[in-house]
């Protein structure tokens, strides 16, 4: 039995393609979907006809907006795989989808190389320890160059590239590759239909045999058993290559790279042989680590932005407390010690919950199972809620087609109809043996407009449509405002809020006014105080209370601020003598991040800072946790009002590509917008400036850039902090 288990998970594939806007990651997907027999028509993303963009927002614009999961067969293994958007506003998505993945495809232009997108979700790899190989693409191009795509992979992403591939022909001549471990050519016909092996062609031999002698060397460098073999014998066998990249490509000491034309279907099966016999199946990986039982007293300690939702339905305040409460879980499993299940579908169950999405047949909850066995109309414990959720029906996805299955077990990615309160970043698992898994990280929006139906009786409708929106997208945030009493929507970029409200119109039919896109600015401090002294009394003819404490603020330096905390806030305390009781000193601390919701300049969240507590005093009878609590949060806010203080804007990174003779006007419309240009270079006959541009000056930025290269001109954008504001655009 346990073999028969072991067989079935180190069949399995979960993977992810990853790539920077328009680097070719939905067509490679269609064409896996075709190579396998999964489709019998190749879709194509101009003509709106592919499988995983079936939303008609995406096929309207042309990207790839939400992360779709679909599954197909190769080689006697299951892969089931995400196509997820490459648009820096749908980061999130590729976030989610990343934290349940076992290994990934990096798709890169061979023209371009390496793009922004391109270098921000490999960072989000990075982070995940996601195993990757790469996939340099569209070598039919004019001007793509395998080695170029290469040499910015290892200069801009600093892995250890491993080519295993050289092209047969350039640019429209692009016919084939060379498979560099067994020394033998692949050739495709022009429809791409037809795949011919053959001996390497005379006039490649030589370059061939030096580029092996290259993966061999570059190999051997790495892999004690490869560089034993190569000692002794002077090369390396066809299997020792292929054993040593598989343990290099999983260790992530190493990216192996290949090459093809997805347009063309030219390189999608020997990426498929590289996809089996490279990257991690659910055997391979660790197992999966959480916190038993631990959803008891978790405490929201992290609501404090998001208390302006307390004017919306209860549904909407309960949204953001479900994710404050995943997010305090894991940061406590930062510090705790926790319980391993191994990926046995013999072991307790336990599931993460990474995508939820409202469909004309139900609610669908994403699942990526990671331990244990679910069978239809099992009940399960949900740890966002804390309650016994009941499985309605398990389906195997293929985009927005779905098929029925009796059981998920330990490896699978599925979705699941009948759970009612489970979110993105929910765990699942067995009522007996409950276990909180780390959810997915939520970033913070950074623009914000406001919405309102245009009619009063469509005004409970779009509340309940913004709910549902923002639990289908957890990077997206609603909430009141508390001076206008407006409703805000607030999400990742311009594109984010225009597909969120495009998508109430086409759904529900509601007709909404959306005012003009806003940024959320942060405050910092420049100029802390030392020594603040802060009482807080209170006697009302009761228990009074009680609480003395003296702060010392200060700001964190670039090393502190790079480390941590996702707020930006450190904290410690240097009392001694016992004068403030440990218990306290937490609820000190607790305040304390409860006033970082609004700074004294504008009322901004406070980021980058240190918090000291230096000295304090209780009473016998009236100091409590809640008065040390109110001490922290109202002394904080008079320490930061004594402060000098600085307000922060989004600042990113724009990439601008244009002919070479439009440069001029659009480094004079950067310089107005207050640019900064850091690079520029020529890639295949266009310009590429690179910026660094505040957010805020962004807005409407594709328009004219149109209209200033008559429609020839793109540019992409991905975030790189904050910096300081000047005052008139606050």
């Amino acid at each position: 039995m346990r073999n028969h288990l072991d067989r079935h998970l180190s069949a399995v594939r979960n993977l992810g393609i990853l790539a920077h806007v328009d680097a070719g990651k939905t067509t490679v997907t269609e064409r896996i979907l075709y190579a396998t027999g999964t489709t019998h028509k190749r879709g194509e993303v101009h003509d709106g006809t592919t499988i995983t963009d079936f939303d008609p927002q995406e096929r309207d614009r042309g990207i790839t907006i939400f992360a779709a999961a679909v599954s197909c067969d190769w080689d006697g293994h299951r892969i089931n795989l995400i196509d997820t958007p490459g648009h820096v506003d749908f980061a999130d998505e590729v976030e989610r989808s990343l934290r349940v993945l076992d290994g990934a495809v990096a798709v890169f232009d061979a023209v371009a190389g390496v793009e922004p997108q391109s270098e921000s979700v490999w960072r989000q790899a990075d982070r995940h320890g996601v195993p990757r190989i790469a996939f340099v693409n569209k070598l039919d191009r004019v001007g793509a160059d395998l080695d170029a795509a290469v040499a910015s992979i290892r200069d801009r992403l600093h892995p250890v590239p491993l080519v295993v591939q050289l092209p047969i022909g350039t640019e429209d001549g692009f016919t084939g590759v060379v498979d560099l471990l067994r020394m033998r050519a692949l050739t495709w016909s022009d429809d791409g239909e037809t795949a011919v092996e053959d001996v390497v062609p005379e006039g490649l031999r030589e370059e061939a045999l030096r580029r092996r002698r290259l993966l061999e060397e570059a190999v051997a460098e790495r892999h004690p058993a490869a560089l034993e073999e190569f000692c002794d014998r002077e090369t390396l066998s066809v299997e020792t290559l292929s054993g040593a990249l598989r343990e290099l490509t999983r260790t992530g000491d190493a990216v192996v790279v290949l090459c093809g034309s997805a347009y063309r279907n030219r390189g999608i099966e020997p990426l498929l042989d590289a996809v089996v016999a490279y990257l991690p199946s659910p055997s391979d990986v660790p197992p999966v680590c959480g916190m038993p039982g631990g959803v008891a007293g978790m405490r929201n300690t992290k609501g404090g932005m998001r208390d302006a939702a307390d004017g919306m339905h209860g549904t909407v305040h309960g949204m953001h407390e479900t994710a404050d409460r995943q997010r305090e879980s894991a940061d406590r499993m930062q510090d705790a010690v926790g319980e391993r299940r191994p990926a046995d579908p013999a072991a307790p169950f336990a599931a993460l919950a990474f995508k939820v999405a409202a469909t004309p047949t139900g609610r669908l909850t994403y699942l990526r199972v990671y331990s244990g066995t679910i069978e239809k109309g099992d009940a399960v414990w949900e740890s966002g809620a804390r309650r016994i959720e009941r499985i309605g029906r398990i389906l195997r996805v293929q985009a927005d087609r779905h098929a029925q299955l009796e059981r998920a077990v330990a490896g699978d990615i599925v979705a699941v109809i009948g759970l009612k309160s489970a979110r993105a970043g929910s765990t699942l698992s067995a009522p007996g043996a409950p276990l909180v898994l780390e959810p997915p990280g939520v970033a913070d929006p950074v623009v914000s407009v406001a919405v309102e139906a245009r009619t009063s009786t469509d005004a409970d409708r779009l509340v309940s449509a913004l709910a549902r929106l923002a639990e289908e997208d957890p990077s997206l945030v609603v909430r009141t405002d508390p001076e206008t009493g407006q409703t805000v929507l607030s999400g990742m970029g311009e594109l984010h809020l225009e597909v969120a409200v495009e998508k109430i119109r086409r759904s529900l039919g509601l007709e909404v006014n959306v005012g003009r896109p806003r940024v959320t600015y942060r405050e910092t401090v420049a100029r802390g105080v030392s020594g603040l002294i802060f009482r807080h009394v209170k006697q009302d003819g009761g228990a009074g209370q009680f609480a003395q404490i003296v702060l010392d603020v200060e700001p964190l330096d670039a090393e502190e601020a790079g480390d941590g905390a996702e707020t930006g806030f450190t904290f410690r305390s240097t009392v001694v003598g016992g004068r403030v009781p440990q218990e306290y000193v937490r609820a000190v601390e607790a305040g304390c991040r409860d006033a970082l919701a609004e700074g004294p300049v504008g009322g901004h969240p406070v980021t980058g800072l240190r918090v000291t507590l230096t000295d304090g005093a209780t009473h016998v009878k009236d100091s409590s946790e809640m008065a040390f609590r109110t001490a922290g949060r109202l002394g904080l806010r008079e320490a930061l009002r004594g402060c000098a203080m600085v307000v922060l804007e989004p600042v990113v990174e724009v990439t601008v590509t244009v002919p070479e003779d439009a440069v001029g006007g659009v480094l004079g419309d950067l310089a107005a917008r207050r640019g900064r240009v850091t690079d520029s270079a020529v890639r295949g006959g266009s310009a590429v400036v690179t910026a660094t541009v505040p957010l805020a000056e962004l807005f409407g930025y594709a328009t004219r850039l149109r209209s200033r290269t008559q429609g020839r001109g793109t540019f992409s954008a991905r975030p790189t902090g904050y910096a300081p504001a000047p005052a008139t655009t606050r």
